[in-house]
């Protein structure tokens, strides 16, 4: 905790207050005055203490920590922080729930936000992944779609299983993440005992211009455990708070939490062939085709000084690439390199990345941008164009990733097949990986949220899927629904 400075109590402005406990009136009895300026700035500051909540990931908790390079990986990309063994890197880290809103309970089963900002000497590099190494969806255009079902129903202002289901079932794609999410791994015991993943395909470049298709894994070091529906049930009537306050007392006590990280690197060259789209957020390529490798350990070790300056006000966007990283054709990939930037300006402000959570901590940033909701005025007198005469930044002529090759017609329709591309095989061979324990309590989980389903055809669409990703799974499945549901 930092230590409270001594000295008189002041406005904002800086001006000594008097009294801090009652109010200036019209007589010992009478109303309360206009010109009673703390007491009105009291008020008015408070009235306007909260920013509008992310619309998704509103629950989190946060850490800064430091990620160390452990392998030389240069011979993939240039970036600077990865360009040296032994190198370190200050982060924070961001964990969140998907669905609920700002006051939810931790431990709801839901995917986990895993995002992480790297203050590189090159700027800042955000990687937004989750707990899961896959997702619901494709395609951005359905993204907003699929978290109005998520969300509170507009008319009976709750969460319905029948919007949930609805979508779910007539959205084959998503049975592999819904398999993950109903299974042991779905509600995680405390953030610092889950897996964080990159999730998307990205690119790495290397400094002889040669291109690889990434993805990223974070493995704790503190072992995976995992709540059941009963335990998690229980801790969020008890306490509501149980993950923020395990990581922030974890590091209190000095036990700082980390995390082994991987990547799986695929040649540019090996795409086009690849036996599933390398690109699809509801795919993970098995690591018999691309072992993971271990390039680095990242550690959580100082907690936030003040949560809504430093969590609620953090924004990261996958965006935020630096030179030797870039974006991928994974189409929900695409869609977040708009709307992240998009709504931290909204919900924070055109200036967020000023704030000392987001703006970078390694290097300066140099732009032409000015003004707007809370700007510093920290370019004083510099021209805010360029090319001009007077000096200041100016472009680098070299791309922070390497151009991909593209061809065809402008159309609107799905990503061409590859060999073996299914909505089901994933979700089936995840199935077939669990133990008879493991696959008993996914089958209960998913029972008991069909069973609220009120439609006998959206309760059969959604089993049906869980039937075609593996037989024995959806017959089991079938028999759970049926006796729930009479």
């Amino acid at each position: 905790m930092t230590v409270q400075e001594t000295g008189p109590l002041t406005t904002e402005a800086g001006a000594p207050v008097a009294d801090n406990q009652n109010s200036e009136t019209a007589g010992p009895a009478g109303p309360v005055l206009l010109q009673s300026q703390h007491l009105l700035e009291k008020l008015a500051h408070f009235n306007r203490e909260r920013i509008p909540e992310r619309v998704v990931h509103a629950r989190g908790a946060g850490a800064y920590g430091t990620f160390t390079l452990t392998r030389d990986v240069s011979q993939w990309t240039r970036a600077a922080f990865l360009s040296e063994v032994g190198k370190q890197t200050e982060t924070f880290l961001r964990f969140s729930t998907v669905a609920g809103n700002l006051g939810s309970a931790d431990t709801v089963r839901d995917p986990r936000g895993f995002a992480l900002k790297f203050y590189t000497e090159e700027g800042n590099y955000d990687l937004v992944g989750n707990n899961t190494p896959v997702f619901f969806i494709k395609d951005a255009l359905k993204f907003p779609d699929f978290i109005h079902t998520q969300k509170r129903d507009p008319y009976t202002g709750s969460q319905e299983a029948d919007n949930v289901w609805d979508f779910w079932s007539l959205s084959p794609e998503s049975t592999h993440q819904v398999t993950w999410l109903f299974g042991d791994r779905g509600i995680p015991a405390t953030l610092r005992h889950m897996n964080g993943y990159g999730s998307h395909t990205y690119q790495w470049n290397n400094e002889a211009g040669e291109v690889f298709w990434v993805k990223y894994h974070f493995k704790t070091d503190q072992g995976i455990r995992n709540l059941t529906q009963a335990e998690a049930n229980r801790i969020a009537g008890e306490d509501p708070d149980h993950h923020q306050r395990d990581l922030r007392t974890a590091i209190e006590r000095g036990e700082f939490p980390s995390w082994t990280v991987q990547v799986q690197v695929m040649p540019a060259a090996d795409a086009a062939a690849y036996r599933f789209n390398p690109f699809d957020l509801t795919k993970v390529w098995p690591h018999a085709d691309y072992p993971p490798i271990e390039i680095g350990r990242l550690e959580l070790n100082r907690n936030p000084e003040n949560v809504f300056a430093e969590v609620e006000q953090s924004v990261f966007s996958p965006a935020h690439f630096v030179p030797g990283i870039g974006p991928s054709p994974d189409r929900m990939l695409q869609g977040r390199l708009f709307a992240y930037g998009d709504a931290h300006r909204y919900r924070v402000g055109v200036n967020a990345d000023h704030l000392p959570v987001n703006r970078p901590h390694a290097t300066q940033a140099r732009t032409h941008a000015r003004d707007g909701y809370l700007y510093d005025g920290r370019h004083k007198g510099e021209r805010n164009y360029e090319p001009n005469s007077f000096g200041g930044p100016e472009q680098t002529g070299r791309p922070l990733w390497e151009p991909v090759e593209v061809s065809g017609a402008t159309a609107y329709g799905a990503a061409p097949v590859h060999a073996e591309d299914d909505d089901f095989g994933q979700a089936g061979a995840l199935y077939r990986l669990m133990s008879q324990d493991e696959q008993a309590r996914l089958v209960e989980n998913l029972a008991g949220f069909i069973a609220k389903v009120s439609r006998d055809d959206i309760a059969a669409r959604a089993v049906d899927n869980f039937r075609r990703a593996d037989e024995d799974f959806g017959k089991r499945l079938e028999v759970a629904v049926q006796a729930l549901r009479g």
